[in-house]
């Protein structure tokens, strides 16, 4: 290091140390500490030691300013505020030979007040397709992630742009007292893994003002182990997505529980809102309001707007339970129609969708409709094809305790004629009340019923067409 810079750099932890003693924030400036910003220069050890000298003067705030830096990982401590000014770009550098053990560009252990900010620019450099739907098979040999947090306590994310994310994007693993705000995640579409934020085994989550396009699925509740996913709050998110936009599992050792998602636009996405219970947990007390899911048109796999499945992943798994769901004021445009689908032995319980609106656009053909699997399985054929390819566009089988109220789907003329279709089949439903269910065009349009019910007990049908 040049004497000025050292001499500078020293001044800097001094001042920095003194601020602190005094009950204020100081600033540590990445340039002070080395850092070039070429965008060719490795800059990991400078941001490093502006980072421990932050946390070693108690508190305070690591400056990125202007100019494009190239990293591997740097492990965030206590206290501490990475800001990356605007027209600052943090990129991630692929090489393998530049990591020590961990392959993501910012990590946090058992830290405590770590935030992440700023009006810059957070680019891993993963812009090419991958992933054998998009006939890329071949899985890269060593792949990088923007931010793994574990065992955190009151960490945040906020404003950034994050760019190009090689895999999961934003993953907090047992943290608790997490926000994600303002932050815009613009992935490659077409690439593999490629996840948005996701919560694994967190408690407290916050997530606003996000905009997310991913590879796959956009924001994902994960339980790896029996440990619960708990108290989340998602809002006013834009989300597009080559998997699911919002989704549940299918890692579910735990269970997932108090969960809100509201006022959240969904489009261009293959399944909108995913529940994928398959390894015993327990997701219940889950809530969706004011959500707009309008589905991409059928290309390389079966689109589901709403999917809620239960099975098994291997044959010693648990069976899980799925309790406790509120869908309301629901607008969804799709050619595609929602499944949503318990196991004989462990039915979907006390179901509430109400105020929903289903306007079909093009059509898809179910004839070679496949339910969405969403992660791996060493059973096959569990319930598969038995629903999913039933001529309605909302379909429910093993429920027991369901509630619909004002559900609305509306045919064109042109897709009436191409597929006759009900509003709502229900098959397996124990005990529940269907209320003003209507499709448009109705009763008269053609052979099939607005309303389908076949081995369902104790339901009750009022105010129908």
């Amino acid at each position: 290091m040049p004497r000025s810079v050292a001499v500078w750099a020293a001044w800097i932890v001094l001042a920095g140390a003194a601020a602190a003693w005094a009950g204020e924030a100081a600033v540590f400036n990445v340039r002070a500490y080395g850092a070039r910003g070429d965008r060719s220069s490795l800059d990991t050890a400078a941001l490093q030691a502006a980072v421990d000298a932050c946390h070693k003067a108690g508190r305070g705030t690591v400056l990125v300013p202007k100019g494009d830096y190239l990293s591997a990982t740097v492990r965030l401590k206590d206290g501490v505020t990475l800001h990356l000014a605007k027209g600052a770009t943090l990129r991630i550098t692929p090489e393998k030979a530049h990591y020590d053990g961990t392959r993501h560009l910012l990590t946090a252990e058992d830290a405590k007040g770590v935030t992440v900010e700023g009006e810059g620019v957070i680019d891993g450099q993963a812009t090419g397709d991958y992933g054998s739907r998009w006939g890329q098979p071949k899985r890269p040999a060593f792949r990088t992630g923007v931010l793994l947090f574990h065992r955190c306590r009151d960490v945040a994310v906020r404003g950034l742009t994050i760019r190009h994310s090689d895999s999961w994007t934003l993953h907090f693993k047992r943290c608790t007292g997490v926000t994600v705000e303002d932050v815009t995640i613009r992935n490659n579409y077409r690439r593999l893994n490629s996840d948005g934020i996701d919560p694994n085994m967190c408690r407290r989550v916050r997530i606003r003002r996000c905009d997310i396009v991913a590879g796959d699925d956009c924001i994902v509740l994960k339980a790896t182990e029996a440990e619960p996913c708990e108290d989340v709050v998602v809002t006013d998110c834009r989300l597009e997505s080559a998997a699911s936009a919002i989704k549940l599992g299918t890692e579910s050792h735990g269970d997932f529980r108090n969960i809100r998602f509201a006022r959240c636009a969904i489009r261009n996405s293959f399944t909108g809102i995913g529940f994928y219970l398959k390894d015993g947990g327990t997701m219940e007390h889950v809530r969706f309001e004011d959500v707009r899911i309008e589905s991409c048109p059928e290309t390389v796999r079966t689109v589901t707007p709403v999917f809620m499945d239960i099975e098994r992943r291997h044959k010693d798994s648990k069976v899980g339970t799925i309790r406790d769901v509120t869908l309301e004021d629901i607008d969804i445009r799709s050619g595609s129609g929602v499944l949503i689908q318990g196991m004989p032995e462990s039915p979907i319980r006390d179901l509430v969708l109400k105020r929903v609106r289903f306007h079909v656009t093009q059509p898809d053909d179910y004839r070679k409709r496949h339910k969405p699997v969403g992660g791996r399985r060493s059973l096959g054929n569990q319930r598969d094809t038995e629903f999913i390819r039933l001529p309605a566009y909302v379909t429910l089988a093993h429920v027991a305790g369901l509630t619909v109220e004002d559900l609305r789907v509306r045919v064109p003329e042109e897709a009436m004629k191409a597929y006759d279709r009900s509003a709502l089949c229900g098959r397996h439903v124990a005990g529940g009340v269907l209320r003003s269910v209507r499709r448009e065009p109705g009763p008269d349009a053609g052979e099939r019923p607005v309303i389908d019910l076949e081995a369902c007990t104790d339901v009750k049908v009022t105010d129908a067409p």
